[in-house]
């Protein structure tokens, strides 16, 4: 089964989280997410599933807020908000050559997220989601 297909209602994915419904339609809201509409439903996919864990994450443990996540997201490059080792910052041409995202220069192996390709890297899945719904 594809990870990108939409397939868990917005109920599922508030109990997978721990969180509520109007939780999620809030970082709808602030374009932290965008999920599949069938109708009026709302459907999310194993990906989105990953990034609603980030941000989770990001404003729970790390203290970041909404519209800061906003800002990391537009601003900051994907080794800092995935807090790559230096190590792997070192190897990575994105951080050699900072004029694009990693996902433009090589489509690095990004060894902290489980070595998955960065098409599997949920900062790539948001950036991508978001750059297609302005579209």
């Amino acid at each position: 089964m594809k990870s990108d297909m939409p397939l868990y209602t917005i109920g599922v994915v508030a109990d997978l989280l721990g969180t509520t419904n109007q939780t999620l339609r809030i970082y709808e809201k602030h374009g932290l997410i965008h999920p599949t509409r069938k109708n009026k439903n709302r459907f999310y996919s194993e990906n989105d599933i990953k990034w609603l864990f980030c941000i989770r994450d990001l404003i729970h443990n790390k203290k970041i807020s909404i519209e800061g996540i906003k800002r990391l997201l537009d601003y900051a490059p994907c080794w800092e908000i995935k807090e790559c080792a230096e190590k792997d910052r070192n190897n990575c041409l994105a951080f050699k050559n900072r004029s694009k995202p990693c996902w433009e220069l090589n489509q690095m192996i990004c060894t902290k997220s489980s070595g998955s390709a960065c098409k599997d890297c949920i900062i790539f899945m948001q950036k991508n989601i978001s750059s297609e719904k302005v579209k």
